[in-house]
């Protein structure tokens, strides 16, 4: 992406500084409501988002996925899906730097914990936490991650931000990149959804821009986006970009072709 704003940990703390707000990535397509039920309020936090109804994915836990880090070369990028039944949660890696994208329902820290350690990895190698999105099944553990990941910094779309409180999130979108990934604005599901590119691995961190059914992409649940309308022009911005592999926050993955795929339900929306 031309003309982008990389920030790092630096950049963060620097700009805490001077009093800009700092917020992660979570992503949303279809929580039942008895999640949102599950939730526990967080400090300073003004409560968590609707959640949406889509089936579960699978059992609870930690659920490989996908290629793990690659061991030639600190430029290669592996992924590890945290299955938490309802909703997943991703773990980009690179080298011996991991990023954490979204924190799942309150309570996930300790599968998020146990897929760090199928990599060989621990809290101390997570320095970045994006959340996609502003819903409770996404962002829901984002304080007690952010208590263990004690060198991460936390990034989220700007008009979710409000909705987001208990830590310090740093506003990305369009133009901005985080551990080289590319920050793209999604909205439609939430005012300030938005996705994650690794350009070079070819892998969509989605959130709830997108969902999946049955190997395809799928419109997000309509019953819990804010702008139906809005994220249908989302994915057809998305069905332009280049990528082999789709990651969710309810579906299964997509490893093969997933652009493609985007491209067919943008022009079908």
């Amino acid at each position: 992406m031309t003309n982008a704003r990389s920030i790092d940990r630096r950049t963060f703390l620097a700009d805490l500084g001077h009093g800009v707000v700092a917020l992660a990535i979570v992503s949303i397509a279809g929580c039942s409501p008895s999640v949102v039920a599950s939730l526990a309020p967080t400090p300073g936090a003004t409560g968590p988002g609707p959640s949406d109804g889509g089936p579960s994915t699978g059992a609870a836990g930690p659920s490989p996925a996908g290629s793990s880090p690659g061991s030639d070369g600190v430029g290669d990028v592996g992924w590890e899906r945290v299955n938490l039944g309802s909703v997943s949660a991703y773990i980009l890696v690179r080298g011996a730097e991991a990023a954490l994208i979204d924190t799942g329902v309150a309570g996930s820290e300790g599968a998020i914990e146990a897929s760090l350690a199928a990599l060989g990895l621990d809290w101390s190698a997570v320095g970045h936490v994006v959340i996609t999105h502003s819903h409770g099944d996404h962002a829901g553990s984002r304080i007690a991650v952010m208590e263990r990941a004690t060198n991460a910094a936390a990034y989220a779309g700007a008009a979710d931000i409000a909705s987001m409180g208990g830590i310090a999130l740093a506003a990305v979108g369009d133009g901005d990149t985080v551990f080289d990934l590319e920050i793209i604005t999604t909205p439609g599901h939430t005012p300030g959804s938005i996705s994650v590119l690794e350009p070079t691995a070819g892998i969509l961190v989605a959130g709830d821009a997108l969902g999946t059914a049955n190997g395809n992409p799928s419109l997000p649940n309509a019953q819990f986006t804010d702008d139906m309308d809005e994220a249908k022009r989302s994915i057809v911005k998305l069905g332009g970009l280049t990528f082999e592999t789709l990651l969710v926050g309810h579906g299964d993955p997509i490893e093969t072709g997933a652009s493609s795929l985007v491209a067919g339900l943008a022009v079908r929306a």
